[in-house]
């Protein structure tokens, strides 16, 4: 059966009706905007659903929504596939997040009571994990709010940007700000969350980011007298020991450089994370160490899960890793930083990877400054 998993999301839109595939374009319309605030204008009891190992993005987008609709008066609850690292703990209502591979009779009751059901930081059911087929038995009244391209045609209305956008949080921002036209909503526990995800999307600000929409939010943010710094000392100076003696294990030992196609990539095996004693984000950003070489262009990040093998990709310049993922590896994400599973071992995997570069040479090789 393993030999059908990686085309489950190709066979499951192919099998949606057509007039499901032609409502939705991905913008938020004037239409989807009055629908959304008729429905919110009576109590709702709404689910926010994020992806599998959540990130701040994630985190924070949801947490945000999630006060909102608070205040309205409705009552929401998010639902988390499975934990989330422990360095977003500290965020308002973080503690109230069910996370359904502990929980998933109450997940389950939530969804099937739920009103609405709000999507945040994914564009297909297949990165949800545990709760996938959850959202795709329900007929539910489903809202996306994400910014990763071509989300799947089967919400009921779509508010996707991966154009100047860079984060989800921005988005959820924009769509109480703009789109339900309540500024005056976002509060400063609601503006903590939403900076959380636009940093960590973001690598604090370094990458993605490259539009000014993205700082008259950070603006607006910030106004709210957060404390940025006490945030990033949050986010990124609580690792464990262990977590600091892992990255330093994949930097001296498992970092890999391929010169001849500007490419490097890091792996790591399940013993390799058993004997640094890994916790849920603890591989955050490790990635991204790979394309901090001068002369890398393309990094891959291979981790060993218990039924494949999770693979990041992060590029620079013009080279497309959202299509290499999308193509080789059931995945997909943004032009310069996406991901993919691999259903092969560790050793399988690699070689296909090794193997796939030669194909892409010329490109990685191409001038792009």
């Amino acid at each position: 059966m393993n030999f059908i998993l990686p085309f489950l999301p190709l066979i499951k839109r192919i099998m949606l009706p057509l007039h499901i595939i032609n409502q939705n374009k991905g913008t938020l319309k004037t239409e989807d905007i009055l629908e959304i605030k008729r429905r919110l204008a009576t109590q709702q009891r709404i689910a926010i659903v994020i992806h599998y190992n959540p990130d701040g993005d994630a985190i924070g987008s949801a947490l945000a929504l999630k006060m909102f609709f608070q205040q309205k008066g409705h009552q929401a609850d998010i639902l988390s596939p499975n934990n989330f690292p422990t360095y977003l703990s500290w965020m308002p209502q973080s503690e109230t997040i069910y996370i359904a591979t502990q929980q998933f009779d109450t997940c389950q009751k939530i969804i099937e009571l739920a009103d609405m059901i709000f999507c945040l930081d994914f564009n297909a059911f297949n990165r949800i994990g545990v709760l996938e087929n959850l959202l795709t038995d329900t007929k539910k009244f489903k809202v996306l709010i994400d910014h990763h391209i071509d989300p799947m045609p089967y919400f009921d209305i779509s508010y996707s940007n991966s154009e100047q956008t860079s984060s989800t949080c921005e988005l959820v921002y924009r769509f109480i700000a703009d789109k339900m036209q309540e500024p005056e909503a976002i509060n400063k526990a609601i503006a903590e969350c939403l900076y959380v995800g636009i940093i960590t999307d973001t690598g604090s600000l370094s990458y993605s980011c490259n539009h000014p929409s993205t700082y008259s939010v950070v603006s607006a943010l910030v106004a709210q007298q957060i404390d940025c710094e006490q945030i990033h000392r949050l986010v990124y100076d609580t690792f464990s020991e262990s977590r600091i003696r892992l990255l330093g294990y994949c930097l001296s030992n498992r970092l890999h450089i391929r010169e001849e196609y500007a490419t490097s990539f890091i792996f790591l095996t399940q013993k390799d994370l058993n004997t640094f004693h890994y916790q849920q984000g603890d591989t955050e950003g490790i990635v991204n160490y790979g394309l901090s070489i001068k002369t890398i262009r393309f990094t891959a990040f291979f981790t060993e899960r218990d039924d494949r093998i999770r693979i990041s990709f992060r590029s620079k310049g013009n080279f497309d890793v959202n299509r290499f993922a999308r193509q080789h590896f059931n995945g997909g994400g943004h032009k310069n930083a996406s991901g993919g599973n691999s259903y092969d071992d560790m050793v399988t995997t690699i070689a296909k990877f090794e193997a796939l570069l030669k194909r892409y040479q010329q490109e990685l090789l191409t001038p792009w400054d």
